[in-house]
């Protein structure tokens, strides 16, 4: 495989400061370091981007820097980098890890709602970290999985035990799959969740009304007397995912981002939130048709769906 390669030399006379915030952004876009001032990222149109960025840095600096794709290094393989790659994201991984597990270790099943909210607070940072970590993580280091796997049971022992303890029935899927849906006009976070659930898992062509009245063939969600509503503090979302079974990897992180928005109850603390709900908002804002909604609503969560899947697989 190719790779990109980053040089640079800063004026020796130069102060710290360039040297310091030039090592935190190698370290931030995900570079490792073969020789001192020599770093490498994949041949990747992002990283190219982030090196010849770099390189403007430097030269703003006074310094000289270079950046080339090389095919291979003589004496090194490309599966010793890859584990250099993946040896570095693990420190990362590892570091968050430790303080997980303290997290992990302070919840309690008396724990206060003032306890709670601090402790979600620190899950979001957390999280956050995890993120940052994760978008440079190019090889996929298995740290980063479990990481992924502790969070989330952190985030599930954080939760309210009424949604543990409510009882969904289970319906089969096969037996909705020629049915026509309705749901309330303008949908927004719980019932754009729905219509992508009912696409992606349930009938891609499924008919799906925009109406304030159901039809007596229709199966009504999210409005009033709907088949599938809210259940306990359960949004709509978490109810049709439990009725049909949908236990997939990156559902579960779907329905925490959708439960939030649409209770605000500070049930779970993910750092993807605040985006989505801006992002919506924003749709909102300029006015989009019904149809406009259901199209970016299933674009928006077939792609967080996409990287939840990979993270939890």
């Amino acid at each position: 495989m190719s790779w990109i390669v980053f040089c640079y030399s800063l004026p020796s006379k130069s102060s710290s400061s360039p040297r310091v915030t030039l090592w935190r952004r190698l370290r931030r876009i995900g570079a490792i370091s073969l020789k001192s001032s020599i770093y490498v990222l994949p041949d990747r149109d992002e990283c190219i981007e982030s090196f010849q960025w770099l390189a403007q840095e430097v030269q703003q600096a006074k310094g000289e820097a270079l950046v080339m794709r090389v095919e291979r290094f003589e004496g090194l393989a490309d599966e010793e980098i890859i584990e250099l790659f993946r040896q570095a994201k693990s420190e990362e991984y590892q570091e968050i890890e430790a303080l997980a597990m303290e997290l992990e270790k302070s919840i309690t099943s008396n724990s206060s709602l003032e306890d709670r909210s601090s402790l979600l607070e620190t899950l979001e940072k957390l999280r956050r970290q995890h993120s940052e970590i994760a978008r440079v993580d190019f090889f996929d280091c298995v740290d980063g999985q479990r990481l992924t796997i502790i969070l989330n049971r952190i985030a599930q022992a954080l939760s309210a035990t009424l949604s543990q303890a409510l009882e969904i029935p289970h319906q089969a899927i096969a037996e909705y799959q020629n049915k026509r849906w309705v749901t309330r006009p303008r949908p927004y976070i719980d019932r754009l969740a729905c219509i992508w659930l009912i696409r992606k898992f349930i009938n891609p062509h499924a008919e799906i009304r925009y109406s304030h009245e159901v039809a007596p063939d229709e199966i009504s969600f999210e409005m009033k007397d709907a088949i599938f509503g809210h259940c306990g503090n359960l949004c709509t979302f978490e109810v049709m995912a439990r009725t049909f079974g949908l236990n997939k990897p990156g559902i579960q992180a779907l329905a925490e981002i959708v439960h939030e928005i649409d209770l605000q109850d500070s049930q779970y603390a993910r750092p993807e939130t605040p985006g989505v709900d801006a992002l919506l908002q924003g749709w909102f804002l300029a006015k989009l048709s019904d149809a406009e909604l259901e199209t970016c609503g299933i674009k928006l969560f077939e792609g967080l769906y996409a990287v939840f899947s990979k993270q939890q697989g």
